[in-house]
């Protein structure tokens, strides 16, 4: 239907996209857990995991109809059972077969466009054939290193450089804010990226011996930007108080030289307004609920930035 979207929102928090919603006025046409029918805006909001931009709805006479009805839109689909889900497996049964498998860390991101459909009854199909990620649901599902990185938080970095294809290069220079243990760290490392990791706590031991990391025993906070020349990449997934993390920013966009920002917005209590209109309303940069944030937001700028918008603007080109 023209003027309309479907997004979902991330599992767990679908009360935060609601909020964001209502406070951005966008129409919410009707909800079923995740799952969002909305008035079409040229806002994008941060707490949707994924976005049907081009969502039609068809009458189906029986499940045999509803999957000869989307094989002659295209291949591939993936579903969002929102209700009647024997009748969806049914019809998905009936579906050309997709495995989605785990994304391998650094291979190139799916090509194929990937539909997404529902039933909003026994008789009326919902689908899109656009859809703003390639990856069902909006959720990348990574073969994860479960013996290297000190926690699961490295996967926060290999999300965004996967959905921005931009990835760190040797000898590129990076600053780690609050890297403690080291997850963020390990990640720039094995990208052999002349990485300073700084922490109050000590890294863990095996990431601070990696032949690129120089590990300083400091607050994030302490650092005068000043003193860097040029930084390639400034990151922090630093627990602070997200109007502190933007006045560091705003520290580093006045003295500092950096090509690349990546922090992590970690929100606090239910009002969390304010801390995202912070980050929303810097100009050139974009926030963004990854599929392994939780209660957090991930805020990037510059080079990394523009091929993030390239990307969403090519998405809306081609709706």
């Amino acid at each position: 239907m023209e003027n309309t979207c479907v997004y979902i929102a991330p599992r767990f928090f679908e009360n935060e996209l609601k909020k964001e919603l209502f406070y951005l006025d966008i129409p919410v046409l009707r909800q079923y857990g995740r799952f969002f029918y909305c008035a079409k805006t040229p806002i994008r909001p941060v707490w949707a995991q994924n976005t049907w931009n081009l969502p039609q709805t068809l009458p189906i006479l029986s499940i045999g109809d509803a999957a000869k009805k989307l094989k002659a839109v295209q291949r591939n689909w993936h579903s969002h059972p929102i209700d009647f889900f024997r009748r969806v497996k049914l019809i998905e049964e009936k579906l050309p077969p997709i495995r989605f498998k785990p994304h391998t860390y650094g291979e190139p991101i799916p090509k194929t466009k990937l539909g997404a459909w529902t039933l909003l009854d026994t008789e009326t199909l919902l689908y899109s054939s656009e859809t703003s990620s390639p990856f069902p649901n909006g959720e990348v599902n990574f073969i994860e290193n479960k013996t290297e990185p000190p926690s699961r938080a490295y996967l926060k970095l290999w999300e965004i450089f996967t959905l921005c294809e931009t990835y760190p290069k040797p000898q590129e220079t990076a600053v780690d804010l609050g890297a403690c243990p080291g997850g963020w760290t390990w990640v720039m490392a094995k990208h052999k990226v002349d990485i300073l990791a700084i922490d109050k706590a000590e890294i863990t031991p095996e990431i601070q011996n990696m032949p690129t990391v120089t590990y300083e025993n400091k607050s994030g906070f302490s650092l005068l930007p000043q003193d860097f020349p040029a930084v390639d990449w400034l990151l922090s997934d630093m627990a602070c108080y997200p109007e502190r993390l933007y006045e560091l920013v705003q520290k580093w966009f006045e003295k500092g030289s950096v090509k690349n920002f990546v922090f992590t917005i970690k929100l606090q209590g239910e009002n969390t307004k304010e801390s995202i209109e912070l980050f929303r309303t810097i100009p050139n940069s974009s926030l963004i609920h990854l599929s392994c944030n939780k209660h957090e937001l991930t805020w990037i700028y510059g080079e990394i930035q523009k091929n993030f918008q390239k990307k969403l603007d090519n998405n809306r080109a081609n709706n």
